[in-house]
This record gives C-alpha cells, structure tokens and sequence, in this order.
C-alpha cells in the first residue's frame, strides 16, 4: 500500500511540473505567430472544405497538450521502468518539433515545409507511443489523441498547400480604409 502512495504522490509531482510546462510551451509557440482570423496571409488563403472553425484549434490543442503532460508525467514517474530514457527522449524530440509547426507554417509561410515537419511529428509521435507503451500503457493511450490531431492537420495542411502552390510568395492586400 505504502509504494501505491508513493507512486501516486510521484505521479502527482510529475504532473504539476509537466502539465503547465507542456501548455506553457504550447501556448508560447501559438503566440509566435498570429492564427486564423488574426493573420492575413492565413486569410488569403484557399483552405479547403474540412478546415475547423478557428475557435477549434485552441480547445483542441488545450485538451492534447494536457494528456501530453499527463503522459510525460506517468513516464516520468515510472523511475525503474527500462526504456523510460528513451522514451521521454523521443517525447522531448517530437514536442520540440511540434512547437516549430506554428512559427515554421503562420509566421514564415513555409506550407511545403510545414508539410514534411507534420510528418515527422506523426513518426516521432508513432515512435514516442510505442516508447512510452513499453513504459506504461496508460501513458501511450494518451497520446492517440495527439496522434489523431497531427494526422487531420497534416490533411489539412498537405490540402493548403496543394491549394496554394505559391503560398510562400502570397502577400495580401493591405487593409484600406475608406476613411482616408
């Protein structure tokens, strides 16, 4: 019973450092860039049919950045479990990649390449949950969601870019007023 509670109290600790941090992060690299309604270049875009309303992407991304942090905290917390090393290594890789998605696809306007990193985050993030399955199974059902998620963007930016083959060379109008 004493080594359940410890466990727990762990697991516990774990999740308040790697939770906030994980949305902390999110957060900062969503506001690398402006999204949505709030970025021009974005808004010239032809987007196709299936693109969510704008207000999706930060519920969406709130909810899997909260299991991801759950996950690396359940990993984390597992001190003697053989391939916790490697599997939090993969977490950090494929997280880092993540947080470069937004500056790499709204701030500079790389959607070829925004393309090609999506698909390293879903090989990263395969290989992540297999790692973290091996460590605690729980911790690799968190992730699906993610998985799930980066795999409908990838569609949905594979899509953008097949739209807008000159996407990096687009510069909107700028806003005029009739107030001149």
């Amino acid at each position: 019973m004493a080594i359940r509670s410890t466990r727990t109290v762990s697991l516990l600790r774990w999740s308040a450092i790697t939770v906030p941090l994980v949305l902390l992060l999110g957060f900062a690299s969503g506001m690398s860039a402006p999204a949505g309604r709030g970025n021009a270049w974005y808004m010239a875009l032809s987007r196709p049919a299936q693109t969510p309303p704008d207000w999706v992407f930060p519920v969406a991304w709130t909810t899997i950045y909260v299991l991801l942090g759950l996950a690396l905290a359940i990993v984390l917390a597992a001190r003697s479990a053989p391939g916790r090393g490697l599997a939090t290594g993969l977490f950090m890789f494929g997280f880092g990649l993540s947080l470069a998605w937004m500056p790499l696809f709204f701030g500079a306007h790389l959607v070829s390449a925004a393309v090609w990193l999506i698909a390293a985050m879903l090989v990263i993030g395969i290989a992540t949950t297999f790692a973290f399955a091996r460590v605690r199974r729980l911790a690799a059902w968190l992730m699906v969601p993610y998985l799930v998620w980066i795999s409908f963007a990838g569609v949905l930016t594979w899509s953008i870019d097949r739209l807008n083959p000159a996407a990096e060379t687009l510069v909107p109008s700028p806003v005029t007023s009739q107030m001149s």
